[in-house]
C-alpha cells in the first residue's frame, strides 16, 4: 500500500506566519489520524512573484503539480475581506479544471473576525470543489483570538472530518 501523501498549501503572502503554523497544526491532526503519510509544506509566499509574472516559471510549474499529486490537500489561508487571500485566487487559478479529482481537499481560514466564519464553506470549499476535490464538511475555522487553543481546536476538527478522509482513501486505494 502507498503511503498517502499531504500536501498543506499556505495562501498567505506573509512567510513564517501564524497561519503556516496552524496549516501545520492541522495536516499533522489529520495525519495522525489516518495513519502513515508523507508531509509536505507549500507556502505560497515563496512563490508570490512567480505568480504575478506572465511568464510561465518551473517553480510554480512545480508547485501545481505538487497540488495535483496530493491524497490530502490542507488549503489554509487567512480572512481576508471575508474570503481567502487572492495569492491563494491567483495559484488556484492557475490548475486546469479537475485538477483536484484524486485528492482530499481540507479548507482552513484563520479569521480574525467571527462574522467570517462562513467564508470556508461559501467560497473556499466551492473553489476547491470545483477544481474536482472531494471536500469533507466542516472545513476549519480558527479564530484570531484562540490561536493559543489551536492544537485542541484543530484535533476536535479532525475528528470529524478523519472518517470522511480515511474512507474516500481506502475506496480509492482498493480501486487501484
Amino acid at each position: 500500500m502507498v503511503t498517502p501523501r499531504v500536501v498543506t498549501l499556505i495562501g498567505t503572502p506573509r512567510p513564517r506566519s501564524q497561519t503556516r503554523a496552524v496549516a501545520a497544526l492541522a495536516a499533522r491532526a489529520i495525519g495522525g489520524r489516518i495513519g502513515p503519510v508523507e508531509q509536505e509544506i507549500l507556502d505560497l509566499s515563496a512563490l508570490a512573484a512567480a505568480l504575478g509574472s506572465a511568464s510561465a516559471s518551473a517553480v510554480v510549474e512545480t508547485a501545481v503539480e505538487m497540488v495535483r499529486e496530493a491524497d490530502v490537500l490542507v488549503v489554509a489561508s487567512p480572512s481576508h475581506k471575508g474570503t481567502y487571500t487572492g495569492l491563494l485566487k491567483t495559484f488556484l487559478d492557475r490548475l486546469p479544471s479537475g485538477a483536484l479529482t484524486s485528492a482530499v481537499a481540507l479548507p482552513l481560514l484563520v479569521l480574525s473576525d467571527p462574522r467570517h466564519a462562513l467564508a470556508v464553506e461559501v467560497h473556499l470549499r466551492p473553489a476547491l470543489v470545483e477544481l474536482g476535490a472531494f471536500v469533507p464538511t466542516p472545513g476549519a475555522v480558527l479564530l484570531e483570538s484562540r490561536i493559543e487553543r489551536a492544537g485542541e481546536i484543530l484535533d476536535g476538527w479532525a475528528g470529524q472530518v478523519a472518517p470522511q478522509v480515511a474512507a474516500v482513501l481506502g475506496t480509492r486505494a482498493a480501486a487501484a
